[in-house]
């Protein structure tokens, strides 16, 4: 096979690349190239459920200026990895969402997660958006605690719904109604886990008007042991 050299004005031409480059052959040095600048990853992560407007975004995204928003949108709309589109009416307004090579970047969201969650400087108490905490259900999803469990759990995040399916030993989430949820969490995705995570009973999140449980109590207590933490570096 022919080895095809590509100059640096090419690449600029076919991906508009910063002007911040490794210029290094590797593919982790491509990637970080691609989608190295701040922010961008956290982009991708909070279009992994599906496609949002602007103003989601920066809602998602706290710490982030309309400015830098853009140019990352831009960014990773130049590079093939989201698309925008205009939704029709009534609504009239754009949408961004992940293309299929965009979405390929999960299980990467989820390999970086769980390693950075052995991290002693992790601090959990910072802010948690809805799409994290639904990536972190599949990332830290512990199957022998789970076995013979077949469940739907619903989640109402503020606008945002989400399902989590637990069945056979896996662990699917999906932004979608909560039709035949069999329990549903109801509240900030920080308090979520801090019952999922920080061992917070239920009791005294729903006594501080933090979260709401709705349904089977005993199966959203369950649910809440499933996902053990791995242990700090």
């Amino acid at each position: 096979m022919k080895l095809v050299k590509l100059t640096k004005k090419t690449v600029a031409d076919r991906t508009r690349s910063s002007a911040r480059s490794y210029d290094d052959a590797c593919g982790a040095a491509h990637a970080l190239d691609l989608i190295g600048e701040r922010w961008a990853l956290l982009v991708m992560r909070e279009l992994m459920f599906g496609p949002k407007r602007f103003s989601d975004l920066r809602a998602d995204l706290p710490g982030i200026s309309a400015n830098v928003l853009t140019q990352r949108l831009e960014r990773l709309e130049d590079i093939g990895a989201l698309s925008r589109r205009k939704l029709p009416p009534p609504a009239a307004s754009h949408v961004y969402e992940l293309t299929p090579w965009g979405y390929e970047i999960e299980p990467v969201l989820g390999v970086l997660g769980r390693w950075a969650a052995r991290s002693p400087l992790h601090d959990p108490t910072l802010p948690l958006s809805a799409a994290s905490l639904m990536l972190s259900f599949k990332t830290m999803f512990d199957a022998s605690r789970a076995k013979g469990l077949n469940a739907r759990i619903g989640f109402r995040i503020g606008d945002e719904t989400f399902l989590v399916h637990i069945h056979g030993g896996a662990c699917d989430a999906a932004r979608q109604a909560l039709n035949g949820a069999d329990v549903v969490f109801a509240g900030q995705a920080r308090a979520i886990a801090a019952a999922v995570y920080g061992g917070a009973p239920l009791q005294a999140l729903e006594a501080e008007k933090a979260l709401w449980v709705e349904g089977d109590r005993a199966l959203a207590e369950r649910f809440t042991s499933l996902f053990p933490l791995p242990q700090k570096a």
